[in-house]
C-alpha cells in the first residue's frame, strides 16, 4: 500500500497535495472508507468520540478526515468484518481508493486488523492509500512503546510492522505534558529500531519503500544506532 502516516490528518497544504499525489487522481474522484476501530481501545474516548469523528464534527479547526470532499465516505468497523463474512466486506476494501484510519490505541486497532483478515489484505492493496492519524499510523509499525500501551497495559506494545520505524505522534501538543519534544526523546532510547517523532503539521510518506517526510512543522528523527550507548 501507499501509506501517508500522520499525527493530526491532512492538516495543511503540503499534506494534501501529497494525498492527491498518491491518489493520483482529485480527492472529489475518490471513494474513501473511515475506520474508526482503534478509538474503542483507547480509554479516552468513547461513543460520543466515534460519532464526532466519523460525523466529522470535532471543533479544534482541522478538517477531518472524512471531510476532505471525497466522492463518497463509508465506514469500516473492522470488530464487525468477521461476523460479516470476506466475501462481503472484501469488496469494499477492494473498491476503495483510500482507507482514513483514525486514531485511539494502536495496539487494540492491530488486534482487530489480524482477527478481522485486513492485515492479509494489505499486500494485494497496491494503489490503495492508507491515512493514518496517531494510531492509525502507529498500528503500522513495530512497536509503540510502553507510554502509548492503554488498552491492555501488561501486554505488548507490538504492532504490525509494515514500516521498520516507530512513531510518536503530537510532539509538543499544547497543553500534553506527555508529548514534549524531551519525553520524545526519552521515548526513543527505549526503541529498538529507527524513530520519528511528528506534530500535527507533518506527516510521513511511504510509497515503494521509499520515505520521506512532509512538514510544515516539527518533528524529529532517531537512529537506533545512535542511541547505543
Amino acid at each position: 500500500m501507499k501509506l501517508l502516516l500522520t499525527s493530526g490528518g491532512v492538516t495543511n497544504d503540503s499534506i494534501r497535495n501529497a494525498l492527491v499525489e498518491m491518489l493520483g487522481k482529485p480527492i472529489g474522484e475518490a471513494d474513501a472508507l473511515f475506520v474508526p476501530t482503534a478509538q474503542w481501545g483507547q480509554p479516552m474516548c468513547s461513543p460520543q468520540s466515534v460519532w464526532n469523528s466519523t460525523a466529522g464534527r470535532w471543533s479544534n479547526g482541522v478538517e477531518s478526515m472524512v471531510e476532505l470532499g471525497w466522492k463518497s465516505v463509508g465506514v469500516l468497523e473492522l470488530a464487525v468484518l468477521p461476523s460479516v463474512g470476506r466475501e462481503r466486506w472484501e469488496p469494499w476494501v477492494r473498491g476503495a481508493d483510500v482507507l482514513l484510519v483514525d486514531g485511539g490505541e494502536a495496539v487494540f486497532l492491530a488486534k482487530w486488523m489480524r482477527e478481522s483478515g485486513l492485515v492479509d489484505l494489505l499486500p494485494e492493496l497496491h494503489d490503495t492509500v492508507w491515512v493514518g492519524v496517531s494510531a492509525g499510523s502507529m498500528v503500522m509499525t513495530p512497536r509503540v512503546g510502553r507510554e502509548f500501551v492503554d488498552w491492555d497495559p501488561d501486554g505488548t506494545d507490538e504492532t504490525l510492522g509494515v514500516v521498520d520505524f516507530s512513531i510518536f505522534p503530537h510532539l509538543d501538543y499544547p497543553g500534553w505534558t506527555e508529548n514534549t519534544t524531551e519525553a520524545a526523546r526519552r521515548w526513543a532510547t527505549k526503541i529498538p529500531g529507527p524513530a520519528y517523532a511528528i506534530d500535527e503539521e507533518t506527516a510521513i510518506r511511504v510509497v515503494d519503500g521509499e520515505v520521506d517526510v512532509i512538514s510544515e512543522g516539527h518533528w524529529e528523527r532517531f537512529d537506533a544506532q545512535a542511541r547505543t550507548s
